[in-house]
């Protein structure tokens, strides 16, 4: 599963793809990628060096 966070307001979920709407903010957003692909990461599986 990816990790998505919105770039508004930072809300982070797991997806196939990122959703139309923010189910946080309820805007349309811009979601970055943010899934860790790093060992130094990977417990976590979110990569928050991504902002």
């Amino acid at each position: 599963m990816t990790a998505w966070k919105c770039q508004k307001c930072g809300y982070t979920l797991e997806a196939a793809a990122p959703p139309e709407e923010c189910p946080s903010c309820k805007k349309k957003c811009e979601f970055v990628n943010n899934t860790c692909y790093t060992p130094d990461c990977s417990q976590e599986g979110i990569d928050k060096r991504i902002k």
